[in-house]
């Protein structure tokens, strides 16, 4: 595959823990080690190779922002260290980097996963893309809000498609304001979008991370319930900042080696 755009990385950086990590699930690795996918409605080819990405879209500063390069994580990880567990992690996925994604794609796709395993994700995500989608872009809430239970059959969602539905048409009627969500503080942000049918703390603490780059989230699923169970009974600790980071690396890090 031949990628007429580049970009240079960041000492550690890792293209492949950052999309396979499950913060995203729209980006598919190709036997060549590219990956094909899209970033909200964008779509592009990316392929790592050194310290150098390879791109088939010119706007190279779209990219850099939305795989959060110009964050100095190198000072996360040195202080992640003093911990034994979060030093194992780093040595593993310490190239992983928050992604900025949609705010709204983030919802949804989290409203999604609920409950649910990534290929399934994946699956209804690409149908609901495929079917509502311009070009296969992600659809707009506004696009959403006017459909049906009956018009979102084709995505297989099940009881899901009750959560679609209400989520698209608050945020579409301004019921559930994402824009302001980046600037409440934390809980005020995870109640704001707590309205929407679907949402619990889990997804909102994901969407808050992965939507909004509020670094400070710390979602907590059946595996980070491990973690915090198994290398940490007394408490996450405290002195660790930004928590989200610590998190990301931590689920990737006890999914391969639980």
């Amino acid at each position: 595959m031949h990628l007429p755009y580049t970009l240079p990385l960041p000492t550690g950086f890792s293209l492949r823990d950052t999309l396979t990590c499950g913060q995203c699930f729209r980006w598919r690795e190709n036997p060549d080690g590219s990956f094909t996918g899209f970033a909200g409605s964008r779509p592009a080819a990316l392929f790592q190779q050194g310290d150098t990405l390879f791109l088939s879209d010119a706007d190279t500063a779209f990219w850099g922002r939305y795989l959060d390069l110009d964050e100095d994580y190198g000072r996360w990880n040195e202080a992640f260290g003093a911990d034994p567990t979060l030093r194992a992690a780093i040595r593993f996925c310490g190239g992983i980097r928050i992604l900025r994604q949609d705010p709204w794609e983030a919802v949804l796709s989290f409203i999604i996963s609920a409950n649910n395993n990534i290929p399934r994700i994946q699956g209804i995500i690409g149908r609901l893309c495929d079917n509502f989608g311009e070009g296969g872009g992600f659809p707009s809430a506004r696009r959403l809000a006017g459909e049906t239970p009956e018009s979102l059959a084709p995505l297989r969602a099940g009881f899901r498609a009750k959560y679609i539905l209400d989520a698209a048409g608050k945020v579409a009627s301004g019921e559930v304001g994402l824009d302001k969500v980046s600037a409440l503080p934390l809980a005020e942000a995870e109640a704001e979008l707590r309205r929407i049918s679907g949402i619990g703390p889990k997804v909102a603490q994901c969407a808050l991370l992965y939507g909004f780059h509020r670094l400070e989230a710390f979602p907590v699923d059946t595996w980070m319930k491990k973690v915090l169970a198994r290398y940490y009974p007394e408490g996450f600790p405290e002195w660790v900042s930004p928590k989200g980071v610590a998190q990301q690396y931590l689920f990737h890090y006890i999914r391969h080696h639980g």
